[in-house]
C-alpha cells in the first residue's frame, strides 16, 4: 500500500532541478557582489546595443523621416537587391576584402613578433621605453594620426620624400596619396603602427604565465632562445593567438572607417576613392551624406551578416580541429 502511494505521488511531483543547475545557482548566489559589477555592462550592451537592432527594420522598408517608421511601406529585399546590382558593388566589396585581409596578414601577427621580442629583452629599463614607444599611438586620435600622414607624406618638405631625395632613390618628391596603388600599403602601415604597442599587451600576458621550469628544463637540454620560442613560448600562448585569429576571420568585412575618412577626407580630387571606398564608408556616404537611410541600412546588414557568418565558420573549423574556440 505504501509503495503504490509513493508511486502515485511520485509522478505527481513538479520537475527537480538537476544537481548541475542547483551548483550553477548556488555560484551565482554566492557571488551576488560580482554579479551587480557586471549589471552596468549588460545595461550598457542593452541600450546601446540590443534595444537598436529593432532598426534593422528599416533596410525592409522605404524609410521616410518625415512620415515616421510605422507609416513607412514595406519593399522587402528591394534594397538589398539594388545594392547587389549598383555599379559600385563589386568594387566596395573588393576594398574592403583586400584592405581588411592585408590588416588581418599584416596587422595580426605584428603584435606576436613584438611581444616574443620584449619577452627575450633582459635590461628591463629598456623594455619599458620600448613599451611606451609603442604603445602611446594607440591613445593618438585618427584625427591627428591622419594630419601626421598628411605631414610626412607632403610633397613640400614632406620627411619621407626629403629623406629618399637625400639618399638619391628617387629623382623628385611623389605625391603619395594621390597614387591610388599606394594607398592601401599606406593605410595598413600606418593601422600596424597605431596597433601594434596595444596589440600586443595581451600576449604579454600570456607569455607571462609560462612556467619559467619549462625554459629551465629546456635550457639544461641544450634548447637554444630561438628553439624555446617556437617549442615553448608559442604552443603556451596558442589558444589565445586562435582566440583573436577567430575574431580577426569575423571581422575581415570591418576594414575601418574613422581611419579611411578621415586619409581620404583632404584629398579632395577623389582618385584615391576607387581604392578605397568600403562597406562603411559607402554606408556613411549613403545613409548621412545622401539620407538615403534604408539602402544604408540594408548595405549595413548585409555586411553584419556576413560577418557573423565569418565568425561561426572560423570558430567552427577550429574547433573541429582540436584548438581553442569562443564556444
Amino acid at each position: 500500500m505504501r509503495s503504490g502511494l509513493s508511486a502515485r505521488t511520485a509522478g505527481t511531483e513538479g520537475p527537480r532541478s538537476s544537481p548541475g543547475e542547483a551548483g550553477t545557482w548556488r555560484r551565482f548566489v554566492r557571488q551576488w557582489d560580482y554579479q551587480l559589477m557586471i549589471l552596468p555592462s549588460l545595461a550598457f550592451l542593452g541600450v546601446f546595443s540590443y534595444i537598436p537592432m529593432w532598426g534593422v527594420l528599416i533596410a525592409f522598408k522605404e524609410y521616410n523621416l518625415f512620415t515616421g517608421f510605422g507609416a513607412s511601406p514595406w519593399v522587402g529585399f528591394e534594397h538589398f537587391r539594388i545594392f547587389f546590382e549598383s555599379p559600385e558593388f563589386w568594387n566596395i566589396m573588393r576594398n574592403t576584402i583586400c584592405i581588411s585581409l592585408l590588416k588581418l596578414a599584416i596587422g595580426f601577427p605584428a603584435p606576436i613578433l613584438l611581444a616574443l621580442m620584449l619577452n627575450e629583452i633582459r635590461l628591463m629599463a629598456f623594455k619599458r621605453i620600448v613599451q611606451t614607444i609603442t604603445y602611446i599611438p594607440h591613445f593618438i586620435s585618427w584625427v591627428v594620426v591622419s594630419g601626421l600622414v598628411f605631414s610626412m607624406l607632403a610633397v613640400d618638405n614632406g620627411p619621407v620624400n626629403e629623406v629618399l631625395l637625400q639618399f638619391n632613390l628617387i629623382r623628385e618628391p611623389i605625391n603619395w596619396l594621390s597614387i591610388p596603388e599606394y594607398f592601401w600599403g599606406i593605410l595598413v602601415s600606418v593601422n600596424v603602427w597605431k596597433e601594434i604597442g596595444f596589440g600586443s599587451i595581451v600576449y604579454l600576458a600570456a607569455i607571462a604565465g609560462i612556467d619559467p621550469a619549462l625554459y629551465e628544463a629546456a635550457s639544461l637540454d641544450g634548447a637554444s632562445r630561438f628553439k624555446q620560442i617556437f617549442l615553448i613560448t608559442l604552443p603556451s600562448i596558442s589558444p589565445v593567438i586562435i582566440i583573436f585569429l577567430i575574431l580577426g576571420v569575423g571581422n575581415t568585412l570591418n576594414a575601418g572607417f574613422e581611419d579611411i575618412l578621415l586619409m581620404t577626407k583632404n584629398l579632395s580630387n577623389g582618385i584615391v576613392m576607387p581604392y578605397a571606398e568600403v562597406i562603411d564608408t559607402y554606408v556613411y556616404q549613403m545613409g548621412i551624406i545622401n539620407q538615403r537611410f534604408s539602402y544604408a541600412t540594408a548595405a549595413g546588414l548585409f555586411k553584419s551578416v556576413l560577418s557573423v557568418l565569418l565568425l561561426f565558420i572560423a570558430n567552427s573549423i577550429a574547433r573541429r580541429l582540436g584548438k581553442a574556440s569562443l564556444w
